[in-house]
């Protein structure tokens, strides 16, 4: 099920195989990605395509693709993976560096929020993490209205980032 939605500047999709080659561009890319984990592989990329589409047809979210409306050219990805519980989505976002400082990250963000809060009521919670070296993300998720809730341990990144919430009741 390909699902669409849109800002003023920006159309957010279900991630298609074709945009493979573009997510590369940003998930393969280590300046990107320096404060997540790292670059990602071309296959691991594919199989992330595809767990979101699942996840989309099973859930009624997922992480979408982002693209400029002036362009039609993909700027970047965001959206949510599953929470450590049902009722929580964890919020992500990647850019391509050329399109850093813009404002789209911030835009995005708002969007897939009120995205999910009008569309599955059962997420009553989303929850982000964020590298402490990398303070303008923070600045992202307070901007669109998330406060933060400490720090917590992250095995996946081996080490302790900071957390942030936004109750959706």
């Amino acid at each position: 099920m390909l699902k669409r939605f849109e800002t003023e500047r920006l159309i957010l999709r279900t991630m298609q195989t074709d945009d493979l080659d573009a997510i590369f561009q940003i998930w393969g890319s280590a300046e990107v990605m320096k404060y997540c984990g790292g670059a990602s592989t071309k296959e691991r990329i594919q199989r992330s395509i595809e767990f979101y589409q699942r996840l989309q047809a099973e859930k009624g979210y997922s992480v979408y693709t982002v693209l400029l409306k002036e362009a039609f050219a993909i700027a970047g990805v965001c959206g949510f993976n599953p929470g450590e519980n049902t009722e929580e989505a964890e919020l992500l976002y990647h850019f391509n560096q050329r399109h850093w400082g813009k404002g789209y990250a911030a835009e995005a963000a708002a969007a897939c929020v009120t995205d999910i809060r009008n569309n599955n009521p059962r997420i009553r919670k989303i929850i982000a993490a964020v590298d402490p070296a990398n303070p303008a993300s923070g600045k992202v998720l307070s901007k669109i209205g998330m406060a933060t809730a400490g720090m917590k341990w992250f095995d996946d990144t081996q080490q302790e980032e900071l957390c942030f919430e936004l109750d959706l009741t």
